[in-house]
């Protein structure tokens, strides 16, 4: 927190940072401002919704400190950006850039919030150190409702790649650099992003559609059309990373793509070696690599899923219960600071430590456990919970009371 503490303006909202960002690391059942702020010892939730409402404190500035503390520490020549999005189903449709929308958290079409997430990622670990909330249309066409949400009448639209390229800009621009990029579908079928890389000289391993088309010697073709020509023999079996359960294995085969701009560009196909499933992956490298390599960078747009996963389960990134955009930004980069902490002291731990002993590495889990049971774990006499107990009634009395006034008078 001593990294941060310059960010504020006054000491206390710095205080109750370090409050809040303690809530995160708990073992809460759920982490809101009323729930952080009970554990907290505090007498109401109002001190915790100051600091996300309005508190004086650059949102920006704290997301570029954890960046720095997660490259300082996750630094290696072999790291590579993951750019990848996520939701968070919500009810109703004043929460900034709700909408009904596709998300990978509810494999459905649902009411849900976005995000962009650049997640940094090296054979010791891995953290999100910056963040984009994807705005639709039906926000930015509404300037009125925009500017209720905290965003600014001038809110234009972005697309998620043109957010993801913001974020490695950004990245770039602070005198940071990684190797490599890779994405899913989104970003890897869209030319801007995989041109601004290029000028960048970053290399990347973008994934593509089964109908992307590609230039080879002998024409273009479908990547589809182009996966049925690659004889048996150029199969590689290769793994793309450890998974939980050990090596992931694939089938793996690349071709060479004939384009003028230079550097050397490539399509990756991988074959899923139980149901024969195809993904396809353009390439690019300013120089030349092996296929070991272009492997390795695929793999790594795991990590992403398992930040994701990470940040939700242990720091509270989507249990936030704020409706305007300057709220989300900093209940969002607060959990992304909970988290890198939980990341950086399992890298040190790994690099200090050797898994000789019969015991498995020290993951983030049994870090925030260790954490809470030594630091975290806060004791509360029992006024202070039937206070909060009177408290939570009393709002609840409140709202109970307003709904019912609003649904008379509409009925009048």
């Amino acid at each position: 927190m001593g990294r941060i503490a310059g960010r504020f303006v006054r000491v206390e909202p710095r205080l109750r940072a370090g409050r809040l960002v303690l809530g995160l690391l708990s073992d809460l059942p759920r982490k809101n401002c009323w729930t952080i702020a009970e554990r907290a010892g505090e007498a109401t939730p109002h001190g915790m919704q100051h600091l996300l409402c309005r508190a004086s404190w650059d949102a920006g500035a704290v997301r570029d400190d954890v960046r720095e503390y997660i490259v300082e520490h996750l630094h290696d020549k072999a790291a590579v950006s993951v750019v990848d999005e996520t939701g968070d189903l919500k009810k109703g449709t004043r929460t900034v850039g709700v909408q009904r929308q596709c998300t990978g958290t509810a494999g459905r079409i649902g009411n849900s919030q976005v995000a962009v997430y650049l997640v940094y990622a090296d054979p010791r670990g891995h953290a999100a150190v910056d963040r984009e909330l994807y705005i639709p249309r039906s926000w930015t066409s509404a300037p009125a409702r925009c500017q209720a949400a905290g965003l600014g009448e001038d809110t234009v639209f972005a697309t998620k790649p043109e957010l993801a390229r913001r974020m490695i800009e950004r990245f770039l621009d602070a005198g940071h650099h990684a190797g490599w990029v890779t994405g899913d579908e989104v970003y890897g079928g869209n030319p801007k992003v995989r041109g601004a890389l290029e000028e960048r000289g970053l290399g990347h391993v973008l994934a593509v559609g089964c109908s992307a088309e590609v230039t080879t010697g002998a024409g273009t073709f479908r990547v589809d059309a182009l996966a049925k020509k690659v004889p048996k023999r150029a199969w590689q079996r290769l793994s793309a990373g450890r998974g939980a359960k050990g090596q992931r294995f694939y089938d793996w085969a690349v071709i060479d793509l004939a384009e003028a701009a230079p550097g050397h560009r490539q399509l990756l196909i991988r074959r899923n070696r139980t149901t024969g499933e195809l993904a396809y992956y353009r390439c690019y490298s300013p120089d030349p690599v092996p296929l070991t390599t272009l492997v390795k960078v695929a793999g790594s747009r795991w990590r992403a899923e398992e930040t994701f996963q990470s940040e939700k389960g242990l720091a509270g990134l989507d249990e936030h219960q704020v409706r305007r955009y300057p709220s989300w930004i900093r209940w969002v980069t607060l959990s992304m600071l909970a988290h890198a902490f939980l990341a950086v002291v399992r890298a040190d731990e790994h690099t200090r430590q050797s898994t000789d002993g019969g015991l498995v590495p020290l993951s983030c889990n049994e870090i925030q456990r260790l954490f809470i049971a030594v630091v975290v774990q806060p004791l509360h006499d029992a006024a202070h919970r039937l206070s909060w107990s009177d408290w939570r009634r009393r709002h609840q009395e409140r709202s109970r009371t307003s709904h019912y006034r609003r649904q008379t008078a509409s009925q009048t």
